[in-house]
């Protein structure tokens, strides 16, 4: 199970393919043999990764690596960037537009649920050049 590399287009602005490259993930996790409960986790934080590329940085690219003791996930855009890191790890905390919030989305719980789903989390963010969020998720205990 070591080694496998995927990586999927995140379309910016559209709400009707967002979540795809999760569901993805999902099936090829489920094929991999790997625990339900792990799967679960990486649906999570993958989904609530995309759905904020999509609300905040019109799109971007989600990596995916399966190694033999962990799964990586790394998120790349070319956003906005995030001004206040900490701010933004609050939650309820959301600078999504009323017409996103309209839609259901922007509660300000995803960047929350990323990390309370994941081992270890990293964002990297410069305003106005983009964000990078980088997960671990271990395949065992800790």
């Amino acid at each position: 199970m070591s080694g496998i590399k995927l990586s999927y287009r995140v379309d910016g602005d559209n709400f009707s393919s967002a979540g795809e490259a999760s569901e993805q993930v999902k099936m090829r996790l489920k094929q991999l043999g790997v625990d339900s409960s792990i799967i679960r986790r990486v649906a999570i934080a993958m989904y609530e990764a995309e759905i904020n590329m999509v609300i905040h940085a019109k799109g971007g690219m989600a990596y995916v690596e399966v190694e033999p003791d962990r799964i990586v996930l790394s998120l790349q855009d070319e956003g906005p960037g995030i001004a206040d890191i900490e701010l933004a790890m609050k939650e309820g905390y959301s600078t999504a537009p009323d017409t996103i919030r309209a839609l259901g989305f922007g509660a300000g719980m995803g960047l929350p649920n990323m990390k309370k789903y994941t081992d270890e989390m990293k964002i990297t963010s410069e305003v106005g050049k983009g964000t990078t969020v980088d997960m671990i998720i271990y395949l065992s205990a800790k």
